[in-house]
């Protein structure tokens, strides 16, 4: 860790990459907080895996057909609120048992991407990239949209903080209270679309779902409101990101899995305090 400290104060990526893991903290502890309390993981892992697809196709249309404003973020971020608007109708109103239709989309999006990714002329970025996050090539220009989408996130959640907990925990007494919990629900879901966007750059599409739930289930188990919960929620991942980001420098680790690691070692102890 001190060769860690040392580097960081030097290299401009990694300070990048530190203050990535910091930006993407404060979404996923709030958009997680509300994940883990509506239990909706199952969901968030739907649209995680739908974001490959989006990012293909975006990289498909920039190459082939010169549509430059077409970026592989840009793309991942349409799939994903389509992927959340589509299976949240699903769970509301569609016969099918959702388990199942969250499969379809679970293989769908990532099939679609990699049949995208291998038509593209010319595609030299890396797949892996994608899939297990690449911390350490975040740009100024990433660390602004993550930035940007953070304020959006806090600003909906704080202004909808009161009908986001009422959905969460008595959705039938709200509805009867007047809250148009149909949409808050839809709002709900386009959040963590958005948070995943944010977290694929950090630890790719693949762990991107540890990341979201593990710190706020972690958190849920020392705290018994809400607003405690996301602050607990947002320090845990930024502690546990910077953490793998350090130890992952030395060794030359796949950062993103270093970090994963430490996220679901924390969880099992968690687990053993919380049952004390």
């Amino acid at each position: 860790m001190a060769e860690f400290f040392q580097a960081l104060l030097q290299h401009s990526f990694l300070q990048h990459a530190a203050l990535a893991g910091l930006l993407v903290s404060v979404s996923s502890g709030i958009v997680g907080t509300y994940v883990v309390t509506r239990r909706i993981t199952y969901l968030a892992g739907g649209i995680a895996h739908c974001v490959l697809g989006g990012m293909g196709f975006a990289r498909y249309m920039q190459v082939v057909h010169d549509w430059h404003f077409m970026t592989p973020m840009l793309g991942a971020t349409l799939a994903a609120l389509l992927a959340a608007f589509i299976i949240g109708i699903v769970n509301m109103k569609a016969k099918e048992r959702i388990d199942t239709v969250i499969s379809a989309f679970w293989g769908l999006g990532m099939a679609i991407g990699i049949l995208f990714i291998s038509k593209t002329p010319g595609y030299g970025e890396d797949l892996m990239s994608y899939l297990f996050g690449n911390i350490l090539l975040v740009t100024s220009g990433d660390l602004l949209a993550i930035a940007g989408l953070d304020l959006f996130i806090a600003a909906v959640a704080l202004l909808f903080h009161k009908q986001f907990v009422a959905v969460c925990f008595d959705e039938e007494f709200a509805r009867l209270r007047g809250v148009n919990t149909g949409l808050f629900y839809f709002l709900m879901l386009a959040l963590t679309a958005l948070t995943v966007v944010l977290m694929v750059s950090i630890v790719g599409i693949v762990m991107v779902i540890v990341m979201l739930t593990l710190p706020a289930a972690i958190a849920g188990r020392f705290c018994r409101r809400m607003g405690s919960m996301m602050a607990l929620a947002t320090g845990c991942c930024a502690v546990l990101t910077f953490a793998g980001l350090g130890l992952s420098y030395g060794p030359d680790l796949p950062a993103g899995a270093t970090i994963i690691v430490l996220t679901g070692a924390a969880y099992l102890i968690s687990l053993l305090f919380g049952r004390r």
